[in-house]
């Protein structure tokens, strides 16, 4: 039997000397494909189809391999007691698994660690254009091979390509046969949607995820299990802060409503909450997209939503967050301060009060870098973001957060922490948590502390 790469699956040719008995579509993954009158499988599959028709006593004639030269040349670098032992972890699990780790953690490094032990040609993903060009630099820090990149209209191959989602989707049909080892970075991105297909249609059967943030058991956990593998290896802000990152104290200040503001929340949040019982009543067990495609559909269920979002706006910036927010900044106007809000709006807002810096989709790729260096160099001190800020942007010389609102639940508010913790001399990194008492958000806020202080759980 031959197996052939075709377009990121596996195409099956000569079958005719097959043991009796073996159908080759019984073997999970393998499909008939009508239009070329062939047995077709996603190439991810690629090493254990082959073995298991070995087991099953087929001869493979030929098969997909990686078509790249192994990088060689890397210098010597050291990994972090941690560090070494999440790459045991994931040697141990055969090489296929996700490692979770706090931001500023070094999580590039440690799979530069991989790539070099590994000696294969290697595939690294990550979600933007900011992060791929970390990735480049923490590359030429240890290794002085050329890098190949895709993405945002380049397209060049080496023996360690960088590759962002996008370029990574439209290109796979032609890179996926090329890379022995896969490296996700931001892998919770993954398990629930169009960028699947991209790990799907590489043959690469060592992969490595990377990410702070896991997604809670369910089905797009157990999809990303089967594209990257299982979580291997973890550790906490709390198990590392102090040690490895900066010290972490966090302040959460519970605030009030105006009597105003109270009266107008609490009755939009009835709203809410009764078309969600009412939801609930028939839908046990059912989760928060499920019941926002189903309220959709209905008037009720339209006013429950409009109601939520409005409740929302209320506790994103009420008046004593603004007042607090002013004596914060006051307080640290001497050092390196990101403010994190739940809106563009409300960026845009605190920039005008405050005559500070937004950072937000609408600021061009050369503009946000500008402000970012003017950051590090201290001529800026305080940057306003809705999202930009929360993932993949690296600002190490932050010292001082304000979490004013978020809107996108635990996984924002550990990457936001996260840019906080990267190590310095003598750094200590302070976040304050401003929390609208008897709410959503204080429920929210408890939640988020213990998360943080989660203990390591590790299958090293």
């Amino acid at each position: 039997m031959r197996l052939t790469f075709d377009r990121g699956t596996l195409l099956f040719a000569d079958l005719a000397d097959l043991p009796d008995g073996l159908d080759v579509a019984e073997i999970p993954g393998v499909l008939w494909d009508e239009r070329v009158a062939a047995h077709r499988a996603p190439a991810r599959l690629c090493y254990p189809i082959v073995s298991e028709l070995r087991r099953r006593g087929v001869q493979i004639a030929d098969m997909p391999r990686p078509a790249l030269a192994p990088p060689a040349g890397f210098r010597p670098f050291e990994l972090r007691p941690y560090q070494e032992a999440a790459l045991t972890a994931w040697r141990q699990a055969g090489r296929r698994g996700m490692v979770v780790l706090p931001t500023g953690s070094g999580k590039t490094r440690l799979a530069l660690g991989a790539i070099a032990a590994t000696r294969t040609p290697a595939l690294c993903l990550a979600p933007t254009r900011a992060l791929c060009d970390q990735w480049a630099a923490a590359l030429a820090a240890v290794w002085d091979g050329p890098v190949g990149r895709f993405g945002d209209g380049e397209r060049m191959t080496g023996a360690v390509t960088i590759a962002t989602y996008a370029g990574a989707y439209r290109h796979m049909s032609s890179l996926g046969d090329k890379f022995g080892l896969l490296i996700v970075d931001e892998a919770h991105h993954f398990g629930q949607g169009w960028r699947d297909e991209a790990l799907e249609m590489s043959i690469a059967p060592l992969r490595l995820g990377l990410t702070a943030t896991p997604p809670a058991p369910g089905p797009a956990a157990d999809r990303l299990t089967s594209l990257v593998g299982p979580v291997v290896f973890e550790r906490s802000i709390g198990d590392l802060a102090g040690r490895y990152l900066a010290p972490l104290e966090r302040v959460t200040w519970h605030l009030a409503l105006d009597p105003d503001e109270r009266r107008e929340h609490d009755a939009l949040w009835e709203v809410y909450r009764q078309a969600r019982r009412a939801f609930e009543g028939n839908h046990l067990g059912a989760s928060w997209e499920e019941f926002l495609h189903e309220a959709a559909r209905t008037d009720e269920g339209r006013r429950g939503i409009a109601a939520w979002r409005r409740a929302r706006r209320i506790l994103a910036f009420p008046r004593r967050k603004r007042e607090a927010l002013v004596l914060l900044l006051e307080h640290h106007r001497a050092q390196r301060t990101l403010v994190f809000v739940a809106d563009n709006q409300t960026a845009y807002t605190v920039a005008r009060e405050h005559l500070v810096m937004p950072l937000t989709c609408d600021i061009g790729r050369a503009e946000r870098q500008e402000v970012l260096d003017r950051f590090r160099a201290g001529t800026l001190r305080t940057l306003v973001s809705a999202q930009v800020l929360n993932e993949g942007i690296d600002v190490p010389d932050a010292e001082v957060g304000i979490v004013v609102a978020g809107r996108m639940g635990e996984r924002e508010h550990v990457q936001r922490v996260g840019r906080l913790l990267r190590p310095g001399p003598g750094k200590r990194a302070l976040v304050y948590e401003l929390v609208v008492e008897r709410s959503s958000e204080a429920r929210q806020a408890e939640r988020r502390g213990e998360r943080l202080a989660i203990r390591a759980r590790s299958s090293a």
